[in-house]
């Protein structure tokens, strides 16, 4: 078939978090253009969190996301804590760890299933897939349903939790409360490990990344609710320094920003995660990654399935240590006095890095913010990939090309909404 002129538009993608469209423009057998459009509305956090009280980016910053509230209230707290020199009790942090794995949990069994396990097993959506594979939908949901328990329990609710403050939680769980928990998790724990099982198995298209994967990284365990930043390019930095490495920029389709690390293209999320820290895995998810298939590194993005079914189980397997090590802290919060200064906090969202600063004033109250979600940082990432693919498939019909084309989106499992979060706005002639 003739490649001379092609324009691929999807003008709404399906199967992911918030709005966005794809626009591709190939010229004479070459991609010219392939843009993740994000057209939702910029939704100004950053503006109006200043002249709020330090007490109050958890719940506010919660709002950003239902579906990662505990990232950006664990990365607000961090930036907050470290503005004001505070830090949590070991029991107090492992609390805030374990609330984290629900999370996990829930967002990559939502993602795995309900999002893109369609587009290998060849059905348009979960409905359709139910209908043919009931079993395997029930598996997703309960394994959803775990996840949504722990946040129920430790953050008072599932979406936007209540009970996570600055300083730790208005109220800890008694150690009854929590090994009640304990055959639901284990039970997702079998079904995790099912899951890896039935995600390995899918075919998947040749595609190798060569962008510098990003990543928090702690020395004893796999990373998720703090670290500092470290690259697979040997870049390594403390998150106070994450402002001198990546800079962000307007593009004129998206709503969201773009990123860059020192100057070139970088991925965040399950890739990147699992590429610097597969050694700290513990063993049973270790050995899934081993049984998957996957190697010392990874990094095809269509394998991205496969890492997020694997951190399943490491999250599960994690919860099951963390709750069975807890001992009820003695105050579930530690005491944070303003004082001024500039704090900075990341945590691993499950699709990538989510960073914050924040600068407060003598009164405690925020003088500027700063919110650097994950899919604002991988969306250059995208688009690249997306000119990969469409530039090695062009074969294919118009139909099947824009399909591959949202899988590929979809691989990242983009939050949209999460990343129209800010707009620099000139008015002029006014």
């Amino acid at each position: 078939m003739s490649h001379r002129s092609r324009q691929l538009k999807v003008s709404s993608l399906a199967r992911v978090e918030g709005e966005g469209a794809l626009r591709v423009v190939v010229n004479d057998g070459t991609v010219e253009r392939a843009e993740l459009q994000i057209y939702e509305p910029p939704r100004f956090f950053e503006a109006f969190l200043r002249g709020r009280k330090y007490t109050e980016p958890p719940d506010i910053t919660a709002r950003i996301c239902g579906i990662c509230p505990v990232a950006y209230q664990t990365s607000a707290c961090l930036a907050i804590e470290d503005a004001c020199g505070v830090e949590l009790d070991p029991a107090v942090a492992d609390l805030r760890r374990l609330l984290y794995c629900g999370e996990w949990i829930q967002s990559h069994a939502l993602h795995i299933y309900l999002l893109h396990a369609p587009d290998f097993l060849g059905y348009p959506d979960a409905i359709e897939l139910a209908k043919d594979h009931r079993d395997v939908v029930e598996r997703g949901l309960r394994l959803k349903k775990a996840g949504n328990a722990l946040m129920e329990l430790i953050g008072a609710r599932a979406i936007h939790p209540i009970n996570v403050r600055v300083g730790g939680f208005y109220r800890a769980p008694a150690r009854a409360e929590l090994q009640g928990l304990r055959p639901q998790l284990s039970q997702a724990l079998r079904d995790a490990l099912a899951t890896v099982r039935m995600v390995s198995g899918f075919t998947f298209p040749d595609l190798e990344l060569d962008h510098d994967l990003l990543a928090v990284r702690v020395p004893d365990r796999y990373a998720i609710e703090s670290g500092d930043l470290h690259s697979t390019s040997g870049l390594s930095f403390a998150v106070g320094n994450f402002s001198e490495h990546v800079v962000e920029r307007q593009v004129e389709h998206s709503t969201a920003l773009h990123a860059a690390l020192d100057n070139h293209l970088y991925l965040t999320g399950p890739l990147a995660r699992y590429t610097l820290n597969r050694a700290r895995l513990l063993p049973l998810a270790r050995a899934a990654a081993v049984e998957a298939g996957l190697g010392v590194e990874c990094r095809n993005p269509f394998r991205s399935i496969v890492v997020r079914a694997v951190e399943v189980v490491y999250a599960l397997e994690e919860a099951l240590r963390l709750l069975d090590a807890y001992v009820v802290p003695d105050r579930p919060y530690a005491d944070v006095v303003p004082r001024p200064g500039v704090g900075h906090g990341v945590s691993e969202a499950p699709r990538g890095l989510l960073y914050h600063r924040y600068e407060l004033d003598e009164d405690g109250l925020i003088r500027s913010a700063v919110i650097v979600p994950p899919t604002s940082q991988n969306q250059a990432a995208i688009e690249d990939d997306l000119r990969r693919v469409v530039g090695a498939n062009l074969d294919l019909d118009d139909g099947r090309l824009t399909a591959l084309c949202e899988q590929t989106i979809r691989n990242y499992d983009p939050c949209i909404s999460c990343s129209a979060h800010f707009l620099d706005l000139t008015v002029e002639g006014r």
